[in-house]
């Protein structure tokens, strides 16, 4: 069992959703609210086919360097941006790089949500080839994990995520035809209720 979290602000072009999910199996994002102020008709694309839409901030201010005040300022806009341009959505929240102070999470939960980490990464915000994606989330790969990648970018809307659809089209295909099976973040939370994807172990923290 494998779920797969896609982070960041909106993909450059809502055709890649497509590709991204020739199986109609998708896992979960993670939106940036400012970004989803901006093109609300990419959050709804994603939301019509099916996906599940989390919170990532309104700015992806990295929250170590936030105080309590700030932390819940960008939940709750990011919370408010999401839930105009698609309604109700998931309860789950990603931290931007995945910084955060022992006082974050309790500000999360207090506000109703439910942080959610990674153990695999694929360091897609900046890699040279979909094969160096590839590689990376290949290599550690070994059943229950929660995989990084990303569909935009946080320093400006548009980012080319044209690598990650090609590697991640390349995952899905690879692992179900060894039996795996890839589920949603809300399924696998379901699924293992003693288990904390807030504090997995590995490469949580590692990314955008």
């Amino acid at each position: 069992m494998l779920g797969l979290a896609i982070a960041a602000g909106a993909a450059a072009i809502s055709a890649g959703y497509q590709s991204m999910a020739p199986t109609g199996q998708w896992f979960g994002r993670a939106l940036i609210g400012c970004y989803v102020k901006q093109r609300p008709d990419i959050a709804q694309a994603i939301a019509r086919q099916g996906h599940v839409i989390g919170n990532h901030t309104f700015t992806h201010s990295v929250l170590i360097f936030q105080p309590g005040s700030r932390v819940r300022q960008e939940i709750l806009q990011c919370r408010d941006a999401i839930s105009d341009a698609v309604g109700e959505h998931s309860n789950l929240f990603r931290p931007p790089w995945g910084g955060r102070r022992p006082g974050t999470f309790p500000i999360v939960r207090q506000l109703g949500l439910e942080p959610v980490m990674w153990n695999v990464t694929g360091y897609d915000w900046n890699a040279p080839s979909a094969d160096y994606i590839e590689k990376r989330v290949a290599g550690k790969i070994r059943g229950g994990n929660v995989v990084l990648l990303h569909d935009g970018g946080h320093a400006a809307f548009g980012a080319d995520r044209s690598k990650t659809v090609e590697a991640v089209d390349r995952v899905i295909a690879r692992y179900q035809s060894e039996g795996f099976e890839f589920v949603s973040i809300p399924e696998m939370m379901t699924r293992n209720p003693l288990s904390s994807l807030s504090r997995p172990p590995g490469e949580a923290g590692r990314g955008t």
